[in-house]
């Protein structure tokens, strides 16, 4: 119920992607960024086909988006910081003597653990071993749209928010405040960025997870279950922010190597089959009335959270949900944590209903086993 965080989209050996892995090694791994090659284009190109243009921004990422590959989920965020930092000298007022420099990011967020990521990932633990961090960051509520007015200013040069918190513990953004930071970015002339790393990508049940908010961005990050385990990641630009970078201003050894995209290219044709995504939110539905039903039954899950193949199981403050992940694992079934107490479920995206309930068959066990250990006087927040 992991899938390497919500990375093996398909699941492990899976036959495809085994023989294109093989061929593609067999002739060519990797040329650097300096040269083409076959793959990187169409997959591009393919990427660019599938964006949606909802009627709130669509504008933005219409008519010339363009795509940058690099190799993780962390690059691609660092990369669309960079790319916030230098739309900000370009329109940027002159003489103005602060900059505009300003990031703004929400609580709960996590996108990533370089400097930059790192420094829009509002989380003392992952934080506080590297401080000082990157000048300029500003933190505020996720779906708080008081908050984010005050936050957002002239200064600011880029607003980067998740559509669905994972690391955070599965919350899901609200349209009204989507909404709200697409006319502040516009009213400011700000960027606004989706982290779509762990949302996109079919897991939510839909390709991308900003067609459930309606709300188009200025960029888009992906990467995880982009080439299926193989290192990628990509920054997806709306064409006005792509008219500003030039050759030299980023760049990537690694990026877009023909390896990474050939099964990346193939992957994402299966992902974005509607057939696909429609078993994903019919598994994810069952999955999540399942947690719901586990939910009603016991009083140590508080609540049921998430949207397709991402769920959250949030457990009351005294129980530590590390103890219910080594007893699921005990008992065959690998799960994760997350944030606020939260039990995440992130499965393959071919996950079937009879294998979502043989794990919840398991976490009925492993409930009714920490049931027992309450009833037996063991503190269950700091045992493990």
């Amino acid at each position: 119920m992991a899938a390497g965080i919500a990375v093996n989209a398909l699941g492990h050996n899976d036959p495809e992607v085994v023989k294109l892995i093989s061929e593609q090694a067999g002739k060519l791994i990797h040329l650097s960024n300096l040269y083409h090659n076959e793959h990187a284009g169409p997959f591009a190109k393919t990427i660019v086909e599938t964006l949606s243009t909802p009627e709130v921004g669509g504008e933005k990422l219409a008519g010339g988006a363009q795509v940058f590959f690099c190799n993780s989920g962390t690059e691609a965020n660092e990369a669309t910081l960079k790319f916030a930092r230098k739309w900000g000298k370009v329109h940027g007022k002159p003489g103005d003597a602060a900059g505009k420099i300003g990031i703004v990011s929400f609580g709960n967020a996590f996108h990533g653990r370089t400097m930059g990521a790192l420094s829009a990932t509002p989380s003392p633990k992952y934080q506080a071993p590297f401080a000082p961090l990157i000048p300029g960051f500003t933190n505020v509520p996720y779906n708080d749209i008081e908050k984010a007015r005050e936050a957002i200013t002239e200064g600011t040069c880029g607003v980067i928010v998740e559509p669905v918190q994972g690391e955070g513990g599965i919350f899901e953004g609200q349209k009204e405040f989507f909404k709200f930071l697409r006319q502040r970015c516009d009213e400011v002339g700000a960027l606004l960025i989706y982290d779509e790393i762990q949302s996109g990508l079919g897991r939510t049940g839909k390709l991308w997870a900003y067609e459930h908010i309606g709300v188009a961005p200025d960029l888009i990050t992906v990467a995880k279950p982009l080439a299926n385990g193989i290192p990628i990641g990509a920054v997806i630009l709306g064409p006005h922010v792509a008219s500003i970078i030039k050759p030299g201003d980023h760049g990537t050894t690694f990026g877009g190597n023909p390896l990474a995209t050939r099964v990346g290219h193939a992957v994402f044709k299966r992902i974005s089959n509607p057939s696909f995504l429609a078993q994903v939110r019919d598994v994810g539905a069952h999955l999540k009335s399942s947690c719901e039903e586990l939910a009603s039954a016991s009083p140590l899950i508080t609540q049921v959270r998430g949207t397709g193949l991402m769920v959250g199981m949030q457990l009351r403050e005294n129980v530590n949900p590390a103890m219910f992940v080594d007893l699921a694992r005990e008992r065959g079934v690998l799960v994760i944590t997350a944030g606020n107490n939260t039990i995440r479920m992130v499965p393959p995206l071919i996950i079937t209903k009879a294998q979502v309930d043989k794990a919840v068959k398991v976490f009925e066990e492993v409930i009714e086993i920490m049931e027992g250990y309450i009833g037996s006087g063991k503190d269950l927040k700091d045992s493990a």
